[in-house]
């Protein structure tokens, strides 16, 4: 092994004394971000988007200057969560963001294809440039608030994003299954190797609700709050139910007309990490 020079630029991605820093891509002068926020899952279908759009609707209720970056490459539906139907656009050398009803700013592959139904056929390489240029070269202005939905899993794309773009909290999204428990710790893992905090876990899927009796049915049990917090060492945060109104809302593209208390509590910490930049 030759000697370390410390020039970090001359040597490959895997060398153990490159500083961490050496991989960040910088913000563009336009644009300034408070606060970065992941939202990650192991593995797909567990509700990761719908957490981010929730959290995004949330937060811009409560007056925050709400930016989403959809990480998902090759599965994106934040575009279509929030009924945005234009595509992307530059001006001086900068891509201009959706803006939603509520004024979140929305940046999505969905929206730089001729046909939203066109598959991306691309290789992680180019699917990790694509998410560091959105962070880099789109015009975010003065944000609060940027959430980052991730793809599923704690492959090439999440690695590149963990070290290229400054998280600041990660929120895991989880169902109540006994094999998603052992994928959300190797998320929780992956988390701690990069050194990103871990803000929470939130459960989706976690319940349904009897429209007879308003009785909450525990489809795959029901573990005490306490005892899933134990067994991952993090605060549960958030109990998304099984709610068909707000499943058909989201497919009208009409997530912000959702007004419920399901992560009430999640933006509240949200809310707390901001103070804390303050």
């Amino acid at each position: 092994m030759s000697e370390c020079t410390h020039d970090c630029s001359s040597c490959s991605e895997n060398c153990a004394q490159r500083d961490p820093a050496s991989f960040r891509v910088q913000l563009n002068d336009a644009s300034h971000i408070k606060l970065i926020v992941g939202v990650l899952s192991g593995k797909g279908g567990v509700g990761k988007s719908l957490v981010t759009s929730l959290v995004a609707a949330k937060l811009a209720r409560e007056g925050y200057r709400v930016g989403v970056l959809d990480a998902d490459v090759t599965g994106p539906s934040m575009a279509k969560s929030f009924g945005i139907s234009e595509k992307a656009y530059q001006m001086d050398n900068l891509i201009l963001p959706a803006k939603t009803k509520t004024g979140i700013d929305v940046i999505s592959t969905n929206m730089l294809l001729e046909n939203e139904e066109d598959a991306i056929l691309w290789r992680g390489s180019l699917i990790s440039s694509l998410v560091q240029q959105f962070y880099k070269d789109v015009r975010w202005e003065e944000k609060d608030v940027l959430l980052i939905d991730m793809p599923p899993g704690t492959g090439d794309v999440s690695l590149t994003t963990f070290q290229s773009i400054p998280v600041d909290q990660l929120i895991i999204v989880t169902t109540p299954q006994d094999l998603v428990s052992m994928i959300v710790k190797k998320s929780i893992n992956m988390a701690k190797e990069m050194n990103i905090n871990v803000l929470g876990l939130v459960e989706n899927m976690s319940y349904v609700v009897c429209p007879k009796c308003d009785e909450k049915i525990y489809i795959y049990g029901n573990k005490a709050k306490e005892e899933i917090e134990k067994q991952y060492d993090l605060p549960l945060l958030a109990r998304i139910p099984f709610d068909g109104e707000m499943t058909s809302l989201i497919d009208e593209g009409k997530v912000e007309y959702i007004n419920k208390d399901y992560v009430d509590e999640l933006v509240y910490k949200i809310e707390e990490k901001l103070k804390e930049k303050e």
